[in-house]
């Protein structure tokens, strides 16, 4: 018999830059077109005909069928994936006949010099965020040197006074104890927010201490369970310390907020290499590729940021309903 022609759509689909390819019910490749090893790893010929669990490594697959379900419950994803230095867009969608879905679709085009440009953008961002740190560092020293100094001073002055009255005049003494009172508890205030706007004061304090305010203020508005895992006897460098402060802040911050989660772990441990942060939560997770969940916002920013700043590399490992972690650690030796 003679080959079955191909239709001039199939031809469009074969020969044009993206790949597309289309999944049944139960997961399997039914059609596949194009050049889809950089997304999956395998050729066209490797993938048709066969299921996301048989014909994608285990970690992979896990992902991919995550997505699969997502579209047949008729959400449309939009991803970006980094395979070496090129950059794909993906789309993966539901493709319905007579009101049902039926299929889940998909595609992918290499967006490599589009992703050049947004980050020529990610970089102004991050010249405003040193802007911003900057700023912070100045209000910080501001509190910590003049506010709180001269808060520091009135309260000796509240003291000489207390004493020059003694017994003298008890009402006056009450009003007095009052304002003592209010006073320490507006420079306690005071220290604690200066503390939050200056990294520095890691330098000062040490990781460990960092971390255990950080923890102290958000046990007054998070119910769950947050544990802390620090190594006393280990020696940080000051740099690689503030950096790790300031994204495992910007992780447990996120973790609270939008998670949902019940359980945070912070741990510092010891590695190969130096150091390493983990921040893991229980909570609904994302996937990192997703761009419409938000999960590419300010705060990964600032972490990249932070982690670029003190030279070590940070990884995110997100499943939907299976928690987050995020890990910085010295990069391993090329």
């Amino acid at each position: 018999m003679a080959p079955e022609p191909i239709s001039l759509s199939e031809t469009f689909l074969q020969q044009g830059p993206a790949c597309h390819w289309m999944w049944n019910a139960e997961g399997v490749f039914e059609r596949v077109y194009g050049e889809p090893s950089t997304v999956f790893g395998f050729t066209a010929p490797a993938l048709t005909g066969r299921s996301i669990s048989a014909a994608l490594p285990p970690a992979l697959a896990t992902t991919w069928l995550d997505r699969f379900q997502r579209a047949l419950s008729g959400e449309t994803l939009s991803l970006r994936e980094r395979h070496g230095t090129a950059v794909w867009y993906v789309t993966v969608f539901p493709m319905r006949a007579e009101g049902a879905i039926c299929f889940v679709g998909g595609s992918a085009r290499e967006i490599t010099p589009w992703a050049a440009a947004e980050q020529e953008l990610r970089y102004t961002v991050l010249g405003a965020l040193k802007a911003q740190e900057y700023e912070r560092t100045k209000t910080s020293r501001f509190l910590h040197d003049t506010v709180g100094q001269n808060l520091t001073a009135l309260g000796l002055q509240l003291d000489l006074v207390h004493m020059d009255l003694g017994n003298a005049r008890p009402e006056i003494l009450a009003r007095v104890e009052e304002m003592q009172k209010l006073l320490e508890s507006v420079m306690e205030q005071v220290r604690d927010y200066s503390y939050e706007l200056n990294p520095s004061t890691v330098e000062r304090a040490g990781l460990r201490a960092a971390l255990d305010r950080l923890v102290a203020r958000l046990r007054d508005r998070f119910t769950g369970i947050i544990r802390l895992k620090v190594d006393p006897s280990m020696k940080i460098d000051p740099k690689v310390a503030t950096a790790m402060f300031q994204i495992a802040q910007e992780a447990v911050e996120n973790a609270v907020q939008h998670s949902g989660c019940s359980t945070v772990e912070i741990a510092i441990k010891s590695t190969r290499t130096g150091t390493s942060l983990e921040v893991r939560d229980d909570g609904k997770g994302f996937d990192p590729a997703d761009l419409l969940e938000g999960g590419r916002g300010l705060g990964l920013l600032s972490m990249e940021h932070y982690a670029a700043q003190a030279g070590l590399d940070l990884t995110i490992k997100s499943n939907r309903e299976r928690g987050t972690t995020i890990r910085v650690a010295m990069p391993e030796p090329g």
